[in-house]
């Protein structure tokens, strides 16, 4: 039985296990999403969610720390330069796992899972917000139609001004 264990062995000594983490994660960072099994993805979340948290003290130790992980210079380099840069307001919660259904072959369930600051479809802020408009019952719109034709006039004024020294300049040549 394996009541109290920590984690999900995934059928695999643990040298392949770490390999094949390692991989997985590093494949995360630098394409961003992968598809895998919901098993799988369960396990990298628990590997790569402290590698994240890592990334956003950019110092020797850390990065030193991160590659002893990944064993990939391009993916350690991706981390800390792009990945950090976004998650650095998030305290956690790196990833997301979207279930996709069954495979065809031996019917595993299949996932994909992704950096969540880089998915624009669920990120709110992204989305372009319409300025909030502000109704009343007031009357206090008379200040800002009374103030608009001045400017309107103070602009008409200048530009002819500016037109007749044009016009003037273009004769002396």
């Amino acid at each position: 039985m394996r009541h109290r264990k920590g984690f999900n062995h995934l059928g695999r000594t643990a040298p392949h296990r770490k390999a094949m983490l390692s991989n997985m994660a590093s494949s995360l960072i630098l394409h961003k999403r992968i598809k895998t099994t919901v098993a799988k993805a369960k396990a990298l979340r628990q590997y790569v969610e402290p590698l994240l948290t890592k990334a956003k003290n950019d110092n020797m130790h850390s990065r030193r720390v991160v590659f002893s992980y990944l064993q990939d210079k391009e993916s350690v380099k991706e981390l800390f330069d792009e990945v950090a840069d976004k998650i650095s307001n998030r305290n956690g919660g790196y990833t997301r796992i979207i279930k996709l259904g069954n495979r065809l072959g031996d019917n595993a369930e299949m996932c994909l899972i992704e950096l969540v600051d880089y998915n624009e479809t669920y990120q709110p802020e992204a989305k372009a917000k319409k300025p909030k408009t502000r109704r009343s019952r007031r009357g206090g719109g008379k200040k800002d139609t009374e103030s608009t034709p001045d400017t309107n006039a103070k602009v008409e004024d200048k530009a002819p001004e500016n037109k007749s020294e044009d016009a003037k300049g273009d004769d002396k040549e």
